[in-house]
């Protein structure tokens, strides 16, 4: 990628709704430079599809997450949908609900990724990640992945929602495919498919949880009361179709490209192997370094003076995360790997009321993975070109091909 290529390029040239624009270029200029003299800027229409904002700091980023009566989740918090009219999910979903109800739903559903009710499956984690590691190492070589960060966030997830391990891998083409892909014909092509057959499997999984509840959170959905009522078959397959998407592919993709940036800082890597860095601080550094989740999209519910200019009420706004978490005003020499850094205030898993409801789940999963590379693995090094996920709202790789060795300390 040229790293170089936005700094003398007017912002409104580059299109951040295109897939291509994340997948293909260095956009650490580009924002760099929104930060820096457009902090609120405008990205105009594009054909019959509308203009938005774009919000790039981290402190103004965090500012909107806070404040859900002016940045509103209730239309869609992607830009794919808002662009297009809003969300068919909208007041139905978990993170497509603002107010009293959202506060309600996300009570009774924290209950379920709390880290008390969390331990078995955080113990579960640790044994299938280090069975993982230790399999490939003994190849000496993989996919990062596919053969690793493709299955371990997946079963985590799935054994959360009770899916069966027979129709695992089935959901994880389908969860691959439904927000990104590895080029942007199949994302154009296989998207909305996959989007739809993911409602259809959890419409028939729900079904059977309804009529014989276990203890998983599909039973847990199709049971629980929520101001008063419980929630439709609708309202449980978008919050499944949420869970599965934000519980398999944002994990991966950091996994993924925690280890991609250990491959290019070597230092680092050994830092951590040798003890000098803690796992948790790495964890933290991976999340913000790797910024899975590259913006969030938001409604103005009212008009907002912010930065000279005002954003009316209906306007979308977009969040960048990407931007936000490279930002120098909130992070020491931002664009360097330091698995060290303290603090580390990044948005990786958003703010405030829609604050990631799985981080504890994601930390143990990376943080699991990251201890087993300490422990286990000797080298590492790239076997082959990576290749990037296509969309406008991941980032991160799709496949990462490394061949490596066992450490003599093991």
């Amino acid at each position: 990628m040229n790293g170089g290529q936005y700094e003398d390029t007017d912002p409104s040239e580059v299109d951040l709704a295109d897939p291509a624009s994340h997948a293909e270029r260095d956009l650490t200029p580009l924002w760099h430079r929104l930060r820096e003299k457009e902090p609120l800027h405008w990205q105009p229409p594009n054909g019959a599809r509308p203009g938005f904002w774009v919000l790039t700091r981290h402190r103004d980023v965090s500012a909107a997450y806070r404040d859900t009566q002016r940045f509103r989740s209730d239309r869609g918090n992607v830009l794919d949908t808002l662009l297009t009219g809003g969300d068919s999910a909208a007041g139905m979903m978990l993170p497509l609900m603002d107010g009293p109800r959202h506060t309600a739903l996300r009570g009774a559903l924290m209950k379920a990724f709390s880290p008390r009710s969390l331990s078995g499956v955080v113990d579960s984690i640790r044994v299938a990640s280090r069975d993982l590691v230790t399999e490939f190492l003994e190849r000496g070589r993989c996919d990062f992945a596919t053969d690793i960060a493709g299955l371990l966030p997946l079963r985590a997830i799935c054994d959360l929602l009770g899916v069966p391990p027979r129709d695992r891998r089935q959901l994880l083409d389908m969860t691959s495919s439904a927000l990104g892909s590895h080029s942007e014909e199949a994302l154009r092509q296989n998207a909305w498919v996959a989007k739809g057959e993911i409602l259809l499997y959890f419409s028939d999984l729900a079904a059977r949880r309804r009529a014989n509840p276990g203890d998983d959170i599909v039973s847990l959905l199709t049971q629980c009361t929520v101001e008063g009522r419980r929630l439709t078959d609708e309202e449980v397959v978008f919050n499944c179709y949420s869970l599965i998407l934000g519980g398999d592919e944002t994990t991966r993709l950091a996994l993924v490209g925690g280890v991609a940036a250990l491959l290019d800082a070597p230092a680092e890597w050994e830092a951590f192997r040798s003890g000098r860095t803690a796992t948790e601080s790495a964890v933290e550094e991976v999340l913000r370094w790797t910024t899975p989740t590259l913006h969030a999209g938001r409604t103005a519910g009212a008009d907002v003076d912010l930065h000279g200019r005002t954003i009316k009420k209906g306007d979308i706004v977009t969040l960048w995360n990407a931007s936000a978490n490279r930002d120098g005003d909130a992070f020491a020499d931002p664009d360097r790997l330091l698995l060290s850094r303290q603090p580390n205030r990044h948005l990786t898993f958003a703010y405030g009321a829609h604050f990631c409801l799985g981080a504890f789940l994601a930390r143990a999963e990376i943080g699991a993975v990251l201890d087993d590379l300490r422990q286990l693995v000797g080298t590492m090094a790239a076997a082959g070109p990576a290749r990037r996920v296509y969309s406008n709202f991941l980032t991160g790789l799709v496949s990462l091909p490394i061949v490596w060795t066992t450490s003599a300390r093991r």
